[in-house]
């Protein structure tokens, strides 16, 4: 069995901690939610029309 040293050796994929940030950003809204999350409450959680407005 392998173990990973101890020290400053770990990776990180800063796509995937960005993508864990908004699924828990997206849990957080809907937990606060009365009802389902509609799709536009979900793309302004995600942030979807900035997103959009930078790539443009």
């Amino acid at each position: 069995m392998r173990v990973a040293p101890v020290g400053g050796t770990a990776v990180q994929d800063h796509v995937a901690l960005a993508e864990i940030e908004l699924c828990g950003e997206l849990i957080i809204a809907a937990s606060a939610a009365e009802d389902r999350l509609s799709l536009e409450s979900i793309d302004e959680v995600l942030r979807v029309a900035e997103e959009r407005a930078s790539g443009a």
